[in-house]
């Protein structure tokens, strides 16, 4: 009869500490090569936030405009009139947005209106980026409706 003997190993448990230096290395170096390009998401995702803002804006005016039996908007109609309800001096279906924020870009300026328009003929719904001046350098450049 053959006898079997076993044979206690040590089971190691855990890591070294060589082990979880090179994870942490290793992550470390994907934030450095991912973490531009999800940046530069972010800037893409505030342009078309704006942009779909600036269509929202430029749809509401018309829907006062033609409220009020008007051709276009005035040269210094106000955005913050949409805001107001027609106890308030807006228009007779207002008020056409509901929050003040509304008005403003997803870097927190408020849209601008051009009267008459440079894009549109008779208006634009206009943001100008993060740095908030008229073509500015950054990439989030102007934003016309």
């Amino acid at each position: 009869m053959s006898h079997t003997t076993k044979h206690h190993r040590n089971v190691r448990h855990g890591f070294t500490l060589i082990e979880i230096i090179v994870v942490v290395m290793i992550i470390a170096v994907l934030a450095t090569l991912i973490a531009p390009r999800l940046m530069s998401r972010v800037g893409t995702a505030k342009q078309t936030a704006a942009k779909a803002k600036a269509a929202t804006i430029a749809k509401t005016i018309n829907l006062y405009v033609l409220d009020m039996g008007l051709s276009k908007p005035g040269d210094d109609f106000d955005l913050e009139i949409l805001l107001l309800s027609p106890d308030e001096g807006g228009g007779p279906q207002g008020p056409y947005l509901e929050r003040a924020d509304d008005i403003m870009d997803p870097w927190g300026n408020p849209f601008e209106l051009i009267v008459p328009g440079e894009v549109n003929a008779s208006f634009d719904v206009t943001s100008f980026g993060e740095d908030g001046e008229v073509g500015g350098e950054d990439v989030n450049a102007d934003i016309t409706q």
